[in-house]
Order: C-alpha cells, then sequence, then structure tokens
C-alpha cells in the first residue's frame, strides 16, 4: 500500500467537500459512487490531481430546495481508490475511508465544490482497528436477520458470519436504509463500542416497527 494514514501529520489541513444525504462512509470501510454533477466531476479530477482525497459530510437541509446547505458538523475523509470514466462522461469510483473530522471552518473559494478547514485531532483513533475482542456477534446477526426477514431482503449468511467484525458492521451501517440523522448518529458515535450499539439498537428498532418490504437500491 502506497498510502499510510498514521499520524496527524500524514493528514491535510483542507479538504474538497462532497455532501451528500443518506450516504454515510466510516473509517475502512469502502462507499461506491456514481458521479455525474458537473461540480463533483471537477472534484473527482482535483483528488486525481491532488492527494486524493475527498470528504464525505451530510447537509443538514434539502439540496434541491438550498443552493448551499448547511453541513453536519462531523463527515469522514476518503481516498479515491477506485476510478472508471463511462463514454457517457460519468465517473465511478470508490472511495476507501481515513478518519473522521470536523468541520473547524468553510473556506471561501472559486472552485465549484465546497472547501474546508477540517479538524482531525478529535479522531485520531480511527487511523488504528479497533479492538474487536468483545464484538457481540450473535445479538448482531439476531436483530440483522429479524430486520432482513421483516423485509423480504436475503443475505449471504455464510459470508456474514465469517466477515471480520469492522467490516461487518462498515458494511451493514453504509448500507441499510436508515434515515440520514440515524446515519449521522453512526457516523459520530464515539467509539468502536459505542458504533455496534448504535447500530444493534437501530436494527432492533426498526424490527418493532411495521413490516414490509424495503428496496436497498
Amino acid at each position: 500500500m502506497a498510502w499510510i494514514y498514521n499520524t496527524l501529520e500524514d493528514l491535510p489541513t483542507t479538504l474538497n467537500l462532497f455532501p451528500l444525504s443518506g450516504i454515510l462512509l466510516l473509517p475502512r470501510g469502502t462507499l461506491p459512487l456514481n458521479v455525474f454533477e458537473p461540480r463533483y466531476l471537477a472534484l473527482v479530477d482535483a483528488a486525481l490531481a491532488g492527494d486524493r482525497l475527498i470528504a464525505m459530510i451530510q447537509p443538514t437541509q434539502n439540496e434541491e430546495k438550498v443552493l448551499k446547505p448547511t453541513l453536519s458538523a462531523i463527515g469522514c475523509a476518503g481516498r479515491l481508490t477506485g476510478f472508471r470514466e463511462n463514454e457517457d462522461g460519468r465517473y465511478l469510483i470508490t472511495l476507501s475511508g481515513i478518519c473522521r473530522f470536523r468541520v473547524a471552518e468553510e473556506l471561501k473559494t472559486d472552485t465549484p465544490y465546497r472547501r474546508i478547514v477540517a479538524d482531525f485531532a478529535p479522531f485520531l483513533d480511527d487511523l488504528a482497528a479497533p479492538d474487536e475482542t468483545t464484538f457481540p456477534r450473535d445479538r448482531l446477526l439476531m436483530a440483522l436477520k429479524d430486520y432482513l426477514s421483516r423485509r423480504d431482503l436475503k443475505a449471504d449468511w455464510k459470508s456474514v458470519m465469517s466477515a471480520p467484525p469492522e467490516t461487518l458492521v462498515n458494511a451493514l451501517a453504509m448500507l441499510c436504509p436508515f434515515e440520514p440523522a440515524e446515519k449521522q448518529a453512526l457516523l459520530e458515535a464515539p467509539s468502536w463500542d459505542e458504533r455496534v450499539d448504535t447500530l444493534i439498537a437501530l436494527l432492533e428498532m426498526a424490527n418493532a416497527g411495521p413490516q414490509g418490504p424495503v428496496s436497498l437500491n
């Protein structure tokens, strides 16, 4: 691996933003994106020409109703690790989550995309893999099985049973159709154990609601 982030000094002080509601990137998670808006095509071009980092963050206002929506306080920086350009000009990219950040300041810029000063200091634990020794896999699987059953969804249980804890938690947190505020709660969980607890709680709360099919698309 040619890129390693071990300390605060390895991380940039400014980030280019990709605000997207309902989309979650977590440290060491993998996020595929279909990019087609001109401003975000320019953002990807800048990342490819520079440090390959893109900051994912959720807006707190409807992007279709507000020209410059306010942003959540916390997002996650990802490195562009996959790139393909379609014939119609769209980019299909993959981001690999590096570290969460707090928005310290938004910069004035002439670029079509927004830029911020990022404070990574509160989240440096993201740079190391978590201690997974107390991972409650059985409780998570029980909640997940009920969640999928109530929505007529299926899973590759062999893969679910054998997946490393963080890989499994990241995949479920990022793929399950939680509300934006619930996605943000998963992102902002202070520790690995609290993120696991939050994920299980969201699954269990959803299981207590009305039953019916839900699409993961």
